[in-house]
């Protein structure tokens, strides 16, 4: 058997080649981080967070599905427009002076930092929410009525807790229960409000009946390097091509079935474009 010694320099090349390409597959699969490290200055963050509590006031919501932009637009696969999907719910906040205050708080599926296949449910508020985002911009998704007092009505009785599966991965497939991510946390919050059932079996059934995930465009080499070298990264529970659920499939879900009353993209500037 012979063998053949690299040069080098060509190590140092598929060396740098790999490390590129990790870099690669991090853009890509932008993870539901709890960030702590901000792009923005707070002002600007904080005045941003406001326009979005005013501007989902302003639409009578009470409660609504948000997203945030937690990597360039650029990295992201094609036709995913947003990184983390939450719940806003319009609730009694209470203060560090011991004092209370109205406003949205947001339920949140976040990975674990110091183990990021595996998360927990955390509530925060807009600017915590918006600390971390590489853009200031936001999906807003406000659904019907109805729908809206049935999310909080499953949140508060603590159904939110009872579908939370802390097997995480970035891609899960939203048809099965082997693994969630944030956005599929988000639906199923969504069915089981809608079904009035925490019954894992029956959300992905009827999830798989009427809910159309979004297709992951990415390289098969991206893909095989996540799963090797990112514990938050499988393509375990998935045959053939990924799907995973986005804020955008979810926008669609809902419009779809006619329980959605308003979906836009918030910009900086305050202006809003259509989500879909």
């Amino acid at each position: 058997m012979t063998y053949v010694k690299l040069s080098t320099q060509l190590q140092q090349y598929f060396v740098a080649l790999l490390i590129l390409s990790l870099v690669m597959v991090n853009s890509a699969f932008a993870g539901s981080n709890q960030d702590t490290e901000p792009k923005h200055s707070a002002k600007e963050i904080t005045q941003f967070a406001k326009k979005v509590e005013k501007y989902a006031a302003s639409q009578g919501a009470r409660a609504f599905i948000i997203a945030r932009v937690g990597r360039p637009v650029k990295d992201l696969p094609k036709g995913i427009k947003f990184t983390h999907t939450a719940i806003a719910v319009y609730s009694s906040i209470a203060l560090a002076n011991g004092e209370t205050a109205k406003g949205y708080a947001i339920h949140n599926l976040y990975q674990k930092q110091d183990k990021l296949d595996t998360s927990t449910l955390v509530i925060d508020y807009p600017t915590d929410f918006f600390w971390g985002a590489e853009e200031l911009k936001s999906g807003i998704i406000i659904p019907s009525s109805d729908l809206q007092q049935r999310i909080i009505n499953a949140i508060a009785s603590g159904q939110n807790k009872a579908i939370h599966n802390a097997n995480y991965s970035v891609i899960a497939n939203p048809f099965n229960d082997q693994f969630q991510n944030c956005t599929e946390h988000t639906l199923d919050i969504i069915n089981a409000a809608i079904y009035q059932t925490t019954n894992k079996d029956k959300l992905k059934h009827n999830a798989k009946a009427y809910f159309q995930p979004q297709r992951v465009k990415t390289s098969p080499f991206k893909l095989m390097l996540g799963s090797i070298f990112m514990s938050d990264v499988t393509t375990k529970d998935h045959q053939g091509k990924v799907y995973t659920a986005t804020f955008t499939s979810i926008g669609k879900y809902l419009q779809e079935n006619n329980l959605a009353e308003h979906s836009v993209i918030f910009n900086r500037d305050g202006s809003v474009s259509p989500l879909i």
